[in-house]
């Protein structure tokens, strides 16, 4: 039977794992005759299907204010569990309201019940299904044990009624094994594994008439070759280490482009990055100005180009994170048929690299092993091209759609029986 699927987070705009995870849901989710819906503070789906409610943005003004009485803090004012409790208030009247006004029988929270960026939504919600029983999937990225700014908080009350919470008519779903067992372990609460996941099926986007001349914006020559480091400009994503496999590369033509802005942690990192690059000598290019989620001109009439537009380009991704919940860069790479030299972070030591794929890849550090494997990807075009095709088969297998159908029909039918 068809559903009304609502979805609920702080945010579903943009190229965030959330938003776009979420997407991939509503898509499979259609293919099965559900229609969804979408409930958040900024959104950038229709408007016909969604309601934006901006108090419900963790960016919010007011949210904001109450974060920064929280997080580091041991504890916590009157005021601010007033104003807590009246934001909460708020925001469960406006999740009446888009349940009414779309009919909603299930609901889909996508990560504001798992990391606390917006405490008084996360109770809005709790409150909101204890008043209305609505069968509920929630589907966790990366829970607030997992950062180190959510340790110390005077909020124990919150965090262990909601962050996530114990309700009989919710469902739970995780990205990675350890997460699974985690949340086993601290809140004794059993889940469903499903990774993130791309369409295999659909070929990638290649170059076009309008991301040919993307060299040329970003000052390179036919020689030299492109390194993508396809993410946010923040420390866990251990940029450092690709600026070190450039220096050994000791290779003038290999420039490294950052392709997304600094996110919400400051331009500290950003400037010693590229402190670190003139010290070393290894050429680093800013493209994160350039580079949203869909194709425009700026104002001062620059094209403004995606992430699939960059991807044909690079001639090897760098991806030496030292922490990811899943690790979606690794999929648009494979995805792009593109070679990725990877850190051993522990999701991927884990979950993905005993598929076995084939990647170069270093253990906390760049060592003679990975420069030289990098080394032989980028002068050798058919041991490239037979990595590449090993990698998409095996990502086609795992980490593709049927995947995901298959867990999300499982979830439906779960609630069914339950009835």
């Amino acid at each position: 039977m068809a559903e009304n699927i609502g979805f609920v987070s702080t945010r579903f705009a943009g190229t965030d794992g959330v938003s776009l995870e979420s997407a991939k849901w509503a898509e499979v989710f259609w293919e099965d005759r559900h229609i969804s819906f979408w409930y958040a503070g900024r959104l950038d789906r229709a408007r016909e299907i969604s309601l934006e409610v901006p108090a419900a943005y963790f960016g919010h003004p007011d949210n904001e204010w109450i974060n920064q009485q929280l997080w580091g803090r041991t504890r916590r004012t009157p005021e601010v569990s007033r104003r807590i409790r009246d934001l909460a208030e708020y925001l469960k009247g406006t999740l009446y309201e888009f349940v009414d006004r779309f009919d909603i029988t299930r609901l889909v929270v996508q990560n504001a019940l798992t990391i606390p960026m917006h405490v008084p939504l996360g109770v809005a919600i709790i409150e909101f299904l204890m008043e209305t029983k609505i069968p509920t999937i929630c589907h966790h990225h990366d829970f607030y044990w997992e950062r180190e700014r959510f340790q110390i908080s005077p909020i124990a009350d919150y965090l262990e009624m909601a962050f996530p919470p114990r309700l009989p008519e919710m469902q739970h779903v995780v990205i990675n094994q350890a997460a699974r067992e985690e949340l086993a372990w601290r809140k004794g609460l059993s889940s469903v594994l499903i990774p993130n996941v791309l369409n295999f099926d659909r070929p990638p986007p290649g170059i076009d008439d309008y991301n040919a001349d993307i060299r040329q914006e970003l000052g390179l020559s036919d020689d030299d070759i492109l390194l993508l480091q396809p993410t946010r400009v923040v420390p866990r994503k251990g940029i450092e280490h690709a600026i070190t496999l450039l220096r050994r590369l000791n290779d003038p033509r290999c420039k490294l482009i950052l392709s997304h802005g600094v996110g919400d942690e400051g331009m500290e990192y950003f400037n010693r990055l590229m402190d670190l690059a003139r010290d070393e000598g290894v050429d680093v290019r800013y493209f994160g100005d350039r580079v949203e989620d869909k194709r425009r001109l700026n104002e001062h009439g620059h094209k403004i180009y995606t992430l699939d537009d960059l991807y044909p380009h690079a001639d090897l991704v760098t991806y030496p994170s030292l922490y990811e919940g899943f690790g979606n860069a690794f999929l648009e790479a494979v995805y792009h048929r593109k070679p990725i030299m990877v850190n051993r972070y522990s999701v991927f030591a884990r979950d993905i690299e005993p598929k076995g794929f084939r990647v170069p890849a270093m253990d906390g550090f760049v060592d003679r092993h990975v420069v030289e494997e990098v080394r032989r990807v980028l002068d050798d075009p058919d041991y490239r091209q037979q990595m590449v095709d090993h990698n998409f088969a095996l990502a086609r297998e795992y980490y593709s759609y049927p995947v995901l159908r298959y867990g999300l029909q499982t979830l439906m039918n779960n609630f069914i029986h339950a009835m």
